[in-house]
């Protein structure tokens, strides 16, 4: 099954892509990794979206199509895959629809205040890259599963959240349209814990 995951930035498409994955024994595709890990080990691709990120610019089209194209064309994806941070906008969605057929799409649907909370209290652990949220761990420093420093990064940050929630209102929000007249739409209501929310999506896909 291939599937695409939407929501606002925080409304946890990641932590729930995560979960989908297992259940559906397919990869789990996400673009911000794939471009903070190409950072971490500054190969070429890496060095070019730093740059353009460290200038506060979309990292072009043409580049995350290419690099989610040539991910979903490895073996590990023919069985299906789940994908998270991409598509971000109409071009790129219209772009996979003439790569990949896509089976549906789970859009996560919570209120901005909510968004925001959860956004703005995610910490990184700068070692292994795992994430936590302030709400559940208070003012801990460090990583429990490697000791490691947490931090929070840049696009964490009120004035990062607000832009970024603008731009998505602009941008993304328009893929529902899309995806609804396709009849692939699934909306969630994301605002409940977890476990809670992963079993709505479950139940979905069941049907």
């Amino acid at each position: 099954m291939k599937l695409i995951m939407l929501g606002a930035p925080g409304s946890g498409k990641g932590t729930q892509a995560k979960k989908i994955v297992e259940y559906l024994k397919v990869p789990h595709i996400s673009t911000g990794e794939i471009f903070r890990l190409n950072m971490r080990e500054n190969t070429p691709l890496g060095i070019k979206v730093k740059d353009i990120i460290s200038e506060g610019r979309l990292v072009p089209d043409d580049i995350t199509i290419q690099i989610v194209h040539e991910r979903l064309t490895e073996p590990d994806c023919k069985k299906g895959f789940v994908l998270d941070g991409f598509p971000r906008s109409l071009p790129q969605a219209i772009a996979l629809d003439g790569l990949h057929k896509i089976d549906f799409v789970i859009n996560l649907d919570v209120e901005k205040e909510i968004v925001i909370a959860r956004t703005t209290g995610r910490r990184m652990c700068k070692s292994c890259g795992a994430v936590y949220n302030v709400h559940e761990i208070g003012d801990a420093k460090a990583c429990e599963k490697c000791g490691g420093e947490l931090y929070l990064r840049t696009d964490d940050s009120m004035e990062a959240v607000l832009e970024r929630l603008e731009m998505y209102e602009e941008k993304t929000k328009p893929l529902t349209r899309y995806y609804e007249k396709q009849g692939k739409l699934v909306n969630i209501r994301a605002d409940g814990g977890p476990d809670k929310v992963y079993k709505a999506i479950i139940e979905a896909i069941k049907k």
